[in-house]
C-alpha cells in the first residue's frame, strides 16, 4: 500500500473516531470520551497538536495511560495481522 493511501486512512479513521467522541460527549449511548482518546491516539501520529494533547492527558491520569498502552498494543498487533494478510500472496 502505498504512504499517501495509509496515511489518508489513518487521518480518515483518526477523525471518524473524533467524531464519533464528539456525538458520544451529547448522546448518551456512546462513550464521547473514549472515542475522542482512540481519535487523538491515532491523530497523533500526524498532528503535533493531537500527540501534546494526549501527553498532557497521559500526565494527569497515568493510570487510564497504562490502559492506554495496553490496548495500543493490542490494536498495532491487529492492524499488523490485518495489513499481513491483505499483502501476502495467496
Amino acid at each position: 500500500m502505498q504512504i499517501k493511501t495509509k496515511k489518508v486512512i489513518v487521518l480518515f479513521v483518526g477523525w471518524c473516531f473524533i467524531a464519533l467522541g464528539v456525538a458520544g460527549l451529547l448522546l448518551p449511548v456512546l462513550q464521547g470520551v473514549l472515542f475522542l482518546v482512540i481519535g487523538l491516539t491515532i491523530l497523533s501520529s500526524e498532528y503535533a497538536w493531537a500527540h501534546h494533547l494526549l501527553q498532557k492527558a497521559r500526565n494527569r491520569f497515568p493510570t487510564v495511560a497504562s490502559r492506554c498502552d495496553e490496548a495500543s498494543h493490542k490494536a498495532h498487533l491487529w492492524l499488523q495481522k490485518i495489513f499481513r494478510q491483505h499483502t501476502s500472496p495467496h
